[in-house]
């Protein structure tokens, strides 16, 4: 399923990147970066309420395509500027996290 088609779908705003024609081919839901990165799959969207800068080596390593912030909260400034020098596809949206896993659940992400 590619990232435009979830993004349109579910409603979620895009922080930073351009190109969302990028594959997701899973999810995953959590807070503690040492268990996103040994837990979360790769080619898949992340759902969070962490915004700091650490949160773009957790992408990189385990080769998450997007991150979605939830609960409305806003990004750093400087995680923003990084995500864009990256590559990394910054999300957000007013939803909590269970929210928004049953709307990407809708969306046809499984």
């Amino acid at each position: 399923m590619f990232l435009k088609d979830l993004v349109a779908n579910c409603g979620f705003n895009v922080v930073s990147g351009e190109n969302l024609e990028v594959e997701i081919k899973d999810g995953y839901v959590g807070d503690l970066l040492s268990d996103v990165m040994g837990n979360a799959p790769d080619e898949s969207i992340w759902l969070t309420v962490q915004s700091h800068v650490n949160i773009l080596a957790v992408a990189s390593i385990t080769g998450i395509k997007a991150i979605l912030l939830c609960n409305g909260l806003s990004y750093e400034e400087e995680t923003i500027e990084r995500a864009k020098e990256n590559g990394i596809i910054l999300l957000s949206t007013e939803k909590s996290s269970f929210r928004a896993c049953v709307d990407l659940f809708k969306a046809g992400l499984r």
